[in-house]
């Protein structure tokens, strides 16, 4: 365990974990909502898991519930630019039984608390498929702002859809920190 919350904790990705990753990688519905369109192999995966680790500019993990210690999702920062204090974010659910109980604002409150609490980020990004209202809500429920768009940024099953761009800075963090549901 590396960032505990109260129902989930985060721990470093591991190469037993390429397994579920892959699936979740794979899964068509799963990709038309993060912005991924090529199939991803398991040599693949490893190959992506290596380069992840040889980056000084990410750092990754999975999200895996204390009590069962099922892994359910995976998140990280990746793009850390120190000399700015900012970083991109990445989050998923990959597990859909852990959908709307709650896990994903534990998860992002966790990562965000070690973004700006630990690693002395100002501000934090997220690009978000146009499409994805979820994730839209999800994002803004947790206090990120959209502050730009990348229009048809994005293409998938033959169509064009906009890349939303959101930000969150550390004061907003701590203005708008949403407790998960239990």
């Amino acid at each position: 365990m590396f960032l505990i919350g109260e129902r989930l904790y985060l721990r470093p990705l591991e190469k037993s974990d390429l397994g579920v990753l892959q699936s979740w990688a794979n899964d068509p519905e799963l990709r038309g909502l993060t912005g991924e369109t090529m199939p991803t192999s398991q040599a693949g995966m490893e190959e992506s898991f290596e380069r992840a680790r040889a980056h000084p500019d990410r750092v990754w993990f999975v999200v895996v519930q204390k009590e069962s210690h099922r892994v359910i999702g995976e998140a990280g920062l990746l793009r850390m630019f120190y000399a700015w204090r900012t970083t991109d974010l990445s989050i998923i659910l990959g597990d859909k039984t852990a959908w709307g109980r709650g896990f994903g604002t534990e998860a992002i409150n966790l990562l965000l608390d070690y973004a700006f609490g630990y690693l002395n980020f100002h501000r934090v990004s997220i690009g978000v498929v146009g499409s994805n209202a979820r994730a839209l809500r999800f994002y803004e429920k947790v206090g990120f702002k959209r502050e730009g768009l990348q229009r048809d940024g994005y293409y998938y099953n033959h169509a064009y859809q906009d890349f939303v761009m959101m930000s969150l800075l550390e004061d907003e963090y701590r203005d708008a920190r949403v407790q998960p549901k239990k």
